[in-house]
């Protein structure tokens, strides 16, 4: 495994400050389950295309999870962490599998679909350890989890863009090019 540079590790950590300060500032209730999902999906995608190492996402997701924790956002206590790991590793997953990912819209919205879809199980595990009735439980995380997927897609299509405009500056990106 290759090692970090002090660059990488400032670009994972400007990802998972920035995360955080927009969850924070767009604090909206809009009704709408799931739309913090289209900006985790962006910065954790964005970190992951960006930083030449296999577990980024995850290491940005760990990251803004710790600032979420420590910063008191959101009702889950310690188990937000949840919130930002399980897409991470979603996000991780699916660069490993489709190492061209950041080249396609098609391939962008599908990792970000799997990471929303990564919502139904934090929203069940958070579930199961408040003690709510499973019938409930399940019904609520696949509600919030149908509404991240279509987030998540939404923030990963944001993505191909930002990574052309990134390259033509020069910007080295995990593809290698």
């Amino acid at each position: 495994m290759s090692k970090l540079s002090l660059k990488d590790l400032l670009f994972i950590c400007f990802c998972a400050v920035l995360l955080i300060a927009v969850r924070a500032a767009f604090r909206w209730r809009l009704g709408i389950s799931g739309h913090a999902m289209f900006f985790t999906v962006f910065f954790l995608l964005l970190s992951r295309g960006c930083v030449k190492h296999r577990l980024t996402a995850t290491l940005t997701g760990f990251l803004a999870g710790a600032a979420a924790i420590a910063l008191g956002m959101g009702k889950g206590g310690p188990l937000t962490m949840l919130n930002f790991l399980f897409p991470a590793l979603a996000i991780d997953l699916g660069a490993f599998i489709f190492p061209s990912l950041l080249n396609s819209y098609l391939l962008c919205a599908l990792v970000g679909t799997l990471a929303g879809a990564s919502k139904l199980f934090s929203a069940a595990v958070i579930g199961f350890v408040v003690g709510m009735d499973h019938a409930i439980l399940w019904q609520r995380a696949l509600i919030e989890a149908a509404a991240a997927m279509a987030f998540g897609c939404l923030g990963a299509l944001c993505l191909p863009p930002v990574v052309k405009r990134l390259r033509a500056y020069g910007l080295p990106t995990a593809s290698g090019e």
